[in-house]
């Protein structure tokens, strides 16, 4: 029965990304609600367009409204009888809302129909609405054209489905009023439409205010990767230098080395002396020696080509004085003499230079022009920090992580345990273990020769610290007496490869204060104790680690060979924003790159928020299947800050290796993006050139079908929760070594750069990992309706075609698998066109960062194991509900890689591991064109049937190559 309620719908405005090839886009929408259509205006040649137009609906059955749905097809107007669809969004009734509690949302965009022969979408992109309903239209309705009904079948779909948060969670005192919102009022961020029910999903909401007004923003932040053009001191060409990936930049460099019999100006004698660097208005100053006249500094200063703002370079030595210091001695230089110096040309030597004509004195220096391919560059002090207290965290430095191991103990036994002074209570014995901050027990045993046969292992970093091994007893509740300690050197403990060789088990004796009480008491401890240097030790997330490489010299000198080298220029930074709003007026901005063992760290831009960098490292590359990772930071140690105020975070960029092609230059400005307790935002840009070059095209190929990790993690391999334990204290141990440096690289910067919170529940990580779930078996069901199609004749020219080959390949069964191979082949030299141009980036939208609820933030920004949140048990439950919650990321992540994977194979993400699929391919369509169906059938089941005698302990090659093949857990936020 008919009723007076209407659907509305407004059509606010869509943004379409196009491919390059695919034109000018003539956009317009149809919107379809049962058996009515309308149709908006035609936007000419505009990818952004912006309609703002509404429409009404009759509703017929208003008790049937939730099997009801709402179609809206987004059509390319390419002439004036044809189009061509863009993409469909579907809503189901269920979501449709009053028109007080609506709102403009943007709903991604997806393909009208999949078929296993068909390439990506035409174009991407989405289109925002706002779906309501009421019982007041507007007076002026649009005329109505019919068109045919969609069987009741297909309206349970649930793609694209907003589900109403507001009415659900929304506080009561927030209701948005019922008059729409002014369009001149900023609108703020939308709420994403989930693809799923996202009830399983939403978390209790509490404390955080809910924004009311989440409509569609017509001008979001950019956040793709762009493709730059920088002027490179070796362009694009051979290679003419050491630095031919950054841009050239000129400085000044002045080393001062010493001085030797520098005049007194005091009567008593004494000299403090100091020299100033003067140039024009930046002046450097180096330490002062306590009456010392032949001082040695030893520093470098170094005035970018900017900051000459003078034609003389002044050396002034001064008498530090309490009052006033007195002047000693000055030297000249003029500028356009000053020689210039060329990498790789042997450093300037230094001279010596008369300061005072009447009283002698000399300083020796030099002087000359060079650029950052110098050596006396990372060293040097920089004419835009001359005022730092603590210079020494400007300067750029070369990191090496220690090498680190695993070591397994195995407690076994004890004998003689002395009792003192009570000899009547049974004792209840337990060891522990202590390496550096790492502390495990095993269970108590109530003997006095107890037996427990348990086994740890913990990360062991050279250069080693001693094992300490003590036996407790637990004499109360709250009070433990130590029975024995024993100090073992790890230098002497036993090292071996794999699980072929069987370490001896050792008895030790333990110090106990009892043995001088008791006569004869030697109380022993049974352990086996090896250091395991056929595992590799990670420190980085299994996802994107940047070293698969084993613990033990022999073995990675012998077995993995250097298959290339990449190659890093950090150009600049554009558009910087505060790293800490309200606590500097200022950025102090610094790159750190991590791969493998080596970490970089580029100088410190002070007070610059667009900082020129214009530094250069290079690794070698044992393994194609790692990933470089580059932080941004903002210095907060320059003026001598408490070591408790960590340094910003600006941004960090992974890039996967087998994603770069091989010898190509990649110049690209990248965004910077950090996820707060308010939202995502960008900090800025990072403008990066990457060069990876290949030393043996054959080694690399062969790299493919190698196992990814050492053979020890599949022979015995170590579970997943331990691992993720492990992982943590090998993070600590870098972080605690690398800051020790000078500069230190802080805690903070490497557990940032090393992503050691990845494994922590995370609502949004969550809902993004449920996604890309959803898109990896989306195929499967648009199989499924493309098969439907073809069963129900709706297009009789492919249903045609598809019966003939049903029966071809009935008749002829040993063409199936042939045909299936050419196929997968010819899909692959199809999608050779549409490959990735650019190395990937981090996907906002994939990582679902840019349109996140603020209650999901403060889940996931609250601290974690305590969380903040009260009262007492419901905090308890909370937080166990995290832990598990977490491992079902995981593997939820897992999974949606392994499909990822899959799409990988043809997608050219990884041009060489497609390269091989489709030689593989064309191989095995003649392969299997040659040999007979039933020989092939009966051989591989033979083969996947056979004994594990026959078994290898590593996986196959094929396993071994699937598992290098990239995921999109590298665009992961």
């Amino acid at each position: 029965m008919m009723s007076n309620l209407k659907l509305g719908v407004e059509v606010i405005s869509a943004r379409l990304k196009p491919r390059e090839d695919y034109g000018r886009v003539n956009a317009f929408v149809e919107l379809r609600f049962e058996d009515q259509k309308v149709i908006t205006t035609t936007k000419i040649d505009d990818s952004s367009p912006v309609w703002n137009e509404k429409f009404f609906f009759n509703i017929s059955d208003t008790e049937d409204l939730s099997n009801q749905f709402l179609e809206a097809y987004v059509y390319n107007k390419t002439s004036s009888i044809t189009k061509s669809c863009l993409g469909k969004i579907r809503i189901l009734g269920t979501a449709f809302l009053p028109y007080s509690e609506a709102v403009g949302l943007p709903y991604p965009l997806e393909k009208e129909k999949w078929s296993m022969f068909s390439s990506a979408a035409a174009i991407g992109g989405e289109l925002a609405l706002k779906v309501f309903l009421t019982d007041n239209p507007y007076p002026k309705v649009p005329n109505l054209t019919l068109t045919k009904k969609i069987p009741s079948k297909s309206r349970h779909k649930f793609h694209n489905i907003p589900t109403n948060e507001k009415s659900k969670h929304s506080p009561q005192g927030n209701q948005q009023p019922s008059q729409p919102q002014p369009q001149s009022l900023q609108p703020q961020p939308p709420q994403p439409p989930p693809i799923m029910d996202s009830s399983l999903f939403q978390a209790p909401r509490f404390s955080s205010p809910i924004p009311t007004t989440m409509g569609f923003n017509p001008n979001p932040p950019d956040y793709s990767v762009k493709e730059t053009n920088p002027i490179l001191g070796g362009g694009k060409r051979a290679r003419s230098s050491d630095h031919d990936l950054v841009e050239p930049m000129e400085f000044l460099f002045i080393k001062i080395v010493k001085a030797r019999n520098l005049p007194s100006m005091d009567i008593t004698g004494s000299l403090d002396p100091y020299i100033e660097v003067k140039l024009g208005n930046f002046t450097g100053k180096t330490k002062h020696f306590e009456k010392n006249q032949n001082p040695i500094w030893n520093e470098v200063f170094a005035f970018s080509k900017s900051n000459q703002q003078s034609n003389v370079l002044e050396v002034i030595v001064m008498d530090k004085d309490m009052v006033k210091d007195d002047f000693v001695g000055l030297i000249q230089f003029d500028l356009n003499e000053i020689p210039t110096r060329v990498a790789p040309d042997s450093p300037l030597a230094p001279e010596w230079y008369r300061v005072n004509n009447e009283k002698g004195g000399e300083i020796m220096l030099a002087v000359w022009f060079g650029t950052q391919a110098d050596e006396a560059f990372s060293d040097a002090t920089y004419s835009d920090a001359l005022n730092a207290v603590n210079k020494s965290s400007l300067r750029s430095k070369v990191y090496h992580s220690p090498r680190l191991w695993y070591l397994r103990v195995n407690v076994i036994e004890a004998q003689d345990l002395v009792i003192v002074p009570d000899r009547t209570r049974l004792p209840n014995p337990y060891v522990k273990i202590r390496l550096n901050n790492q502390l495990v027990r095993t269970k108590p045993s109530q003997s006095l020769n107890p037996r427990w046969n348990e086994e740890f292992t913990l990360v062991a970093a050279e250069p080693f610290e001693d094992l300490i091994i003590s036996i407790e007893d637990r004499v109360a509740a709250n009070r433990e007496e130590t029975l024995g300690e024993v100090h073992i050197p790890i230098g002497t403990i036993d090292k071996r490869i794999d699980d072929n060789r069987t370490v001896p088990n050792r008895w030790f004796s333990l110090k106990t204060e009892n043995q001088r009480r008791v006569r004869f008491a030697a109380t022993r401890l049974h352990l086996n104790v090896c250091l395991e240097g056929g595992y590799h030790v990670l420190d980085e997330s299994t996802y994107y680690s940047s070293d698969l490489r084993p613990s033990m010299k022999e073995l990675l000198s012998h077995k993995q060979p250097s298959i290339g080298v990449l190659e890093l220029g950090i150009l600049r930074m554009e558009g910087l924003s505060l790293s800490q709003e309200g606590k500097k007026e200022t950025v102090d901005a610094y790159c750190v790159a991590k791969y493998g063992t080596k970490w970089v760290r580029t100088r410190t831009v002070t007070e610059c928020l667009n900082p020129r960098f214009n530094e250069q490292y290079t690794w070698e590359v044992y393994e194609p299947a790692t990933v470089i990772t580059i932080g941004v930071f903002d210095n907060n140690q320059i003026n001598g800050g408490n070591g408790n105020k960590g340094d910003g975070k600006i941004g960090k960029i992974r890039v996967r290796i087998s994603t770069l092609e091989a010898g190509r230059i990649y110049t690209n400005s990248y965004p910077l993006l950090v996820l707060r307790p308010s939202g995502l935002k960008k900090m800025g840009e990072l403008h990066l050139a990457i060069r990876f070059s290949c030393s043996s095209m054959f080694q690399m190929l062969m790299q493919y079908w190698k196992p990814l990790l050492p053979k020890m993690h599949y022979a015995r391999p170590l579970k997943v929760v331990h691992q993720e334990i492990l992982r943590q204290h090998a993070v600590n141990l870098v972080a605690a070594r690398l800051s020790r440096a000078e500069p230190p690289l802080r805690k903070e910067v490497v557990e940032y750069i090393s992503d050691s919170n990845s494994h922590l529940w995370s609502m949004r990580k969550s809902r993004a990992n449920l996604f890309r779930l959803s898109s990896v078996f989306s195929g499967l069901l648009g199989t499924g309706e493309w098969f439907q199609d073809i069963c129900r004749w709706k297009k009789p020219v492919a249903s045609t075609a598809i019966h003939v080959i049903y029966l071809v390949l009935v008749c002829s069964p040993e063409m199936i698998l042939p045909v299936m191979s050419l196929c997968l082949f010819m899909l692959g030299v199809w999608n050779y066109r549409l490959r990735p141009r650019q190395p990937p980036h981090m996907d906002t939208r994939l990582s679902f960062a840019d349109n996140i609820h603020p209650e999901e933030l403060n889940e996931e920004f609250d601290t974690f194991p305590f969380s903040s949140q009260d009262p007492g048990i419901v905090k308890m439950r909370y937080e166990r509900l995290r832990s598990i919650a977490s491992r079902a990321q995981t593997v939820v992540g897992d999974i949606a890689g392994q499909g990822e994977r899959v799409q990988a194979l043809l997608s050219w993400r990884d041009p060489r591991a497609t390269s091989i699929f489709m030689v593989l391919c064309l191989v095995s369509t003649v392969i299997l064109y040659v040999v007979p169906f039933k020989v092939f059938v009966l051989l591989a089941g033979l083969y996947i049937m056979r004994h594990p005698r026959f078994r290898g302990k590593t996986p196959p090659g094929l396993i071994n190559f699937f598992r290098r093949l990239p995921a999109k857990t590298d665009c992961m936020l």
